[in-house]
């Protein structure tokens, strides 16, 4: 009697237990199918395409923690690129990494980064950039695949054409308005360009994008500008120290940046909500009603305020931060370059517009050939976007890369991040010489006159990205740079450093990495009338 139920329950639970064991006997079966198909497929691309495997960066302790180590201390250090190109010096261009178990390559090779970006864009994506990003950014064009990414290239597509005359008015204002504030503040013995170079590039945005300035250059807006930009910076900082974690992005975050993410959210929606009451407002200007607007190409599209914040957020990192970056890059080289400095501002004075007492015309700036030269190399040793990175959507293959010459395809396993650095490549003194790591603009000339066989360089020079991604807005930030750079060397007869650096100092300036490449001592000089 005692016996007799549970001889009655064991019944039931043994057949479950059978079938149990037999479902996860079929699903590990299957699985282990799929696997040995992957396995066949992998070898047939391998065979096909000749691939052989890179050469691989390991680290010495497990998971190769001690590279996350090492690029932690350079972090902080604000040398993490001179940590890129260390790593880099020990494989080659191209090498294999396991990290925390996972495997991802790293390249520097301009047929690795041509395939990647143009001629096999459909076989990669952002990877996990989407949800690494999403926090600050959320869902705009610079972390959009497919259809929805193709949907705010378009919109943004009107904003970036130079040709608009109105634009070109927004940069000489914002502009005219910077020498304003640097003539109008009082600096103990220097001035930092930079922050102020931060808030131009943010006020020629905003015109642009909403048609009304955020005037942050002037007195009553610059402590909320800059405020914004700080927060801004600060959270793009984890998002690029999130993507180094690859798919454990999520493992670093905290209050900080959830607090910075939060007030640059506040900060633009605050420009949302004017923006989308004056584009609702029935008495508008037929002037202004003529003008392509984001912000109205936005409005037409959705009333949903979240979705205008994310792209403007997209917008305003794309029009603020690169060309802020350039500009500082640039006064700082020239402040160390005073060959350079004088003969870009001969140039400067040379124009028959400051003969004539005018301000320079979009004709001129485009003629200047030795400001255009200075352009590029600022841009080849401090590229708008230093490191970046792809997802495989498919097994596929890199070019080159693999066996002993480095010259073999390499295969890339469907999930497998691939990074490129664009900083490290432009300093490949086989593309560019053995003063790869100097600032010379003479480079870009012609072999004549003392420069490099640079013309087939390809893309080996990178400053903007390339294929469908390509920056849209690559003429219009060297248009506003242009602008900038040439009436602050009209109006200034000399600028220089603030302090002395070692040559260690100058070649390698600290630096700090958010989406873009920013001194980490920003751009204190002397300007001298």
């Amino acid at each position: 009697m005692v016996y007799g139920p549970l001889m009655d329950w064991q019944g039931p639970v043994s057949t479950g237990v059978v079938a149990l064991t037999l479902i996860l006997f079929v699903i590990i079966i299957r699985l282990l199918h799929k696997k040995q198909e992957a396995r066949q497929l992998e070898v047939k691309v391998v065979t096909e395409h000749k691939c052989q495997p890179p050469p691989t960066l390991t680290g010495t302790w497990p998971f190769s923690l001690d590279l996350l180590v090492e690029a932690s201390k350079a972090d902080r250090a604000k040398q993490i690129l001179r940590f890129f190109i260390s790593m880099l010096a020990r494989t080659g261009p191209t090498h294999a990494q396991y990290l925390l178990g996972s495997k991802s390559t790293n390249t520097i090779d301009p047929e690795n980064i041509e395939a990647m970006l143009s001629t096999q864009f459909k076989d990669f994506s952002l990877g996990a950039r989407e949800l690494n990003f999403r926090p600050l950014l959320g869902h705009g064009i610079f972390t959009q695949n497919g259809a929805s990414w193709k949907q705010s290239r378009d919109l943004l597509r009107p904003i970036f054409n130079h040709q608009r005359t109105e634009y070109f008015t927004y940069i000489k204002s914002a502009v005219e308005n910077l020498l304003i504030r640097l003539e109008e503040d009082t600096y103990e013995d220097h001035v930092d360009l930079q922050p102020l170079f931060f808030l131009l590039t943010l006020d020629v945005t905003t015109a642009a994008i909403l048609g009304k300035s955020t005037d942050s250059l002037r007195d009553h807006g610059g402590k909320l500008g800059l405020a914004f930009a700080k927060a801004f910076d600060e959270g793009q900082h984890f998002l690029a120290i999130r993507g180094r974690l690859g798919d454990l992005y999520w493992l670093y975050g905290g209050k900080r940046f959830r607090d910075a993410c939060s007030f640059v959210h506040g900060f633009v929606d605050n420009i949302v909500a004017d923006a989308v009451a004056q584009q609702m407002a029935p008495l508008r200007e037929d002037s202004e009603k003529q003008r392509y607007l984001f912000i109205d190409a936005l409005v037409k599209q959705t009333q949903d305020r979240r979705v205008i914040r994310d792209q403007l957020v997209n917008v305003l990192l794309a029009g603020r931060d690169t060309t802020a970056c350039l500009l500082s890059w640039t006064f700082r080289l020239l402040a160390l370059n005073s060959d350079a400095q004088h003969h870009l501002r001969k140039e400067c004075l040379s124009l028959s517009s400051y003969q004539r007492g005018h301000l320079p015309s979009k004709e001129e700036l485009k003629s200047m050939k030795y400001l255009h030269k200075v352009i590029q190399e600022v841009l080849r040793l401090y590229p708008s976007v230093p490191i970046n990175m792809r997802q495989a959507l498919k097994d596929t293959v890199l070019p080159v890369g693999g066996g002993p010459d480095g010259r073999s395809p390499v295969f890339v396993r469907k999930g497998e991040a691939v990074s490129y650095c664009v900083y490290a490549m432009h300093r490949r003194k086989d593309l560019y010489g053995k003063d790869a790591d100097e600032f010379r603009p003479e480079r870009w000339g012609s072999e004549r006159s003392g420069g490099s066989d640079l013309k087939h360089i390809g893309w080996g020079y990178l400053p903007f990205n390339g294929g469908p991604r390509v920056c849209l807005g690559q003429e219009f930030a060297i248009l506003e740079a242009s602008y900038a750079i040439v009436r602050l060397l009209q109006t200034y007869g000399n600028i220089e450093l603030a302090h002395e650096e070692t040559a260690d100092e100058r070649e390698y300036p600290r630096h700090t990495i958010t989406l873009v490449v920013a001194s980490a001592n920003g751009c204190r000089v002397r300007l001298r009338l």
